[in-house]
């Protein structure tokens, strides 16, 4: 009965892609959502939508929600496939850190030294300059500043905004590992899941009233509290789809109706708080488990979404200093911009040093299972 479930939602393979191939695309499609949403604040200054406020849509928010629940799905099925503490701590490291880490050489190195502000003497001298450098490759000590650069842009707070997201998602991994270890010792997943998911939105719920009276919930490291926690309900919902993913069908109808819901309560805590994850988590799925066939690419071309990620908000800081004030403009530039670096990330950097996990010696304690579910995290 549990295979029949496992297949509910997978269709004739001569119409639909394989769901690596969806997966693929619609993290571009977020990564390019959140360029897009970032373009008016780096064209015109902080605080000014992309969007009409009285929209209640912030792409930027949307597509964060995904991202964290694909990497919640993908990374469960990593733990799973080989449920061993250092193995998967190497794993995560090896795809978060290489790419990274070219990125920062190059802003600190190159875009750096040309386009600060001030001497070169002074560029190089600065404690910030070295704190920017190591404290972001460490992840967790994440920096956002260089002396001199891009002060003169419309939007000067952070050379490379997008990173903030980076210590959240590697505090996500450590809540993943402990939960993998407390169920791989015996400690059934659902007094483990059911219970870490309720108080994520419990807490969520708290936090967010804590914030929107004015209070503060502070800051751990390079991580604000708050935005961990909203993070963390989609990246824990993509744990829960994963561990029950033979018994939740992926229909196109329920999708459909959660999107709606959503969409009417989208201004209201209800639609913020929980029908957004909700939605975005199980109508991601349905959207990949029914991408269409002609759309089945899964080379180059559609891995290069880390990359993109972590190149789009330099990118656009770049068109910025350059002079372009109109966010659409920089919109328009900046996406494909972004999209060309992501494509040349994966090719020169990501692929040959994932192709290292070789080394990561040990045997998965599960057999693979042939079934489209289980391809989802072929990319974990």
């Amino acid at each position: 009965m549990a295979g029949r479930r496992a297949l509910l939602s997978w269709r004739n393979t001569k119409e639909y892609a394989r769901p690596t191939a969806g997966l693929g695309w619609l993290r571009l499609i977020c990564a390019a959502l959140v360029i897009f949403d970032h373009s008016s604040a780096i064209a015109v200054g902080q605080g000014v939508p992309m969007l009409p406020g009285s929209w209640g849509l912030a792409p930027g928010d949307l597509a964060l929600a995904g991202l964290f629940m694909m990497s919640g799905y993908q990374v469960s099925g990593s733990w799973d496939r080989d449920p061993s503490w250092w193995r998967f701590s190497a794993r995560r490291l090896l795809r978060l850190l290489p790419p990274l880490l070219f990125v920062l050489m190059v802003t600190v190195f190159i875009v750096g030294p040309l386009l600060t502000s001030w001497t070169q003497t002074a560029y190089w001298s600065h404690p910030q300059t070295w704190r920017y450098l190591v404290g972001s490759s460490v992840i967790m000590l994440m920096q956002h500043n260089l002396p001199g650069v891009f002060w003169s842009n419309p939007y000067p707070w952070s050379v490379n905004g997008s990173l903030w997201t980076l210590p959240m998602e590697f505090a996500s991994y450590g809540l993943l590992l402990v939960a993998g270890v407390v169920i791989a010792v015996g400690v059934p997943r659902v007094v483990v899941l059911i219970p870490l998911l309720g108080g994520i939105f419990v807490l969520d719920t708290l936090t967010r009233d804590a914030v929107a009276n004015g209070g503060t919930v502070g800051s751990w490291l390079a991580i604000p509290l708050s935005s961990l926690v909203t993070f963390m309900v989609p990246f824990i919902l993509g744990m829960v789809f994963y561990a029950w993913r033979d018994r939740i069908p992926l229909l196109r109808l329920p999708a459909l109706a959660l999107l709606v819901g959503w969409f009417e309560f989208r201004t209201t805590p209800i639609g913020m708080r929980y029908l957004l994850p909700v939605m975005v988590t199980y109508c991601s799925l349905v959207l990949v488990h029914h991408w269409p066939k002609r759309l089945s690419s899964d080379g180059a071309w559609i891995r290069g979404n880390y990359g993109m990620y972590l190149w789009g908000f330099l990118v656009q800081q770049l068109i910025a200093a350059a002079g372009v004030r109109n966010p659409w403009v920089l919109a328009a530039i900046a996406i494909p911009a972004s999209y060309l670096c992501g494509v040349l990330s994966w090719t020169f950097i990501e692929k040959p040093t994932q192709r290292l996990t070789k080394y990561l010696r040990g045997a998965p304690s599960r057999p693979a299972v042939n079934s489209p579910q289980r391809e989802l995290q072929l990319q974990g």
